[in-house]
């Protein structure tokens, strides 16, 4: 088991935006690796309605002590008032793209 990783969830409402968020987070080493996907079908309740909308959605691959710092970097640049951020534990993996994974969230040296 590893609890020193996370798979990062958010979702943005367009391609464009979600790559620059993607590459913002790579960028500031605050993952390793984004996959975004899209567009996903998302159904919603807000402000008392309800949505159902088309969303792409990033898979944010980073080391566990990256998340508050990702959580608001998210938050400061995502165009949503309150954007979802959900970090799930990685279990296990391939021992090498964990470790990978935890130099590229590291500051460059």
């Amino acid at each position: 088991m590893s609890d020193n990783h996370v798979v990062v969830i958010t979702t943005t409402d367009s391609e464009d935006a979600a790559a620059a968020l993607a590459r913002a987070i790579v960028e500031a080493r605050l993952a390793a690796c984004v996959q975004v996907g899209g567009p996903v079908r998302s159904v919603y309740r807000w402000d008392g309605e309800l949505h159902d909308d088309r969303e792409w959605q990033l898979w944010i691959k980073t080391a566990y002590d990256r998340v508050d710092e990702l959580t608001e970097f998210v938050k400061q640049r995502h165009s949503y008032d309150v954007p979802e951020v959900l970090a799930l534990p990685v279990l296990g993996g391939n021992t090498d793209y964990l470790a990978w994974l935890t130099e590229e969230t590291r500051p460059a040296t």
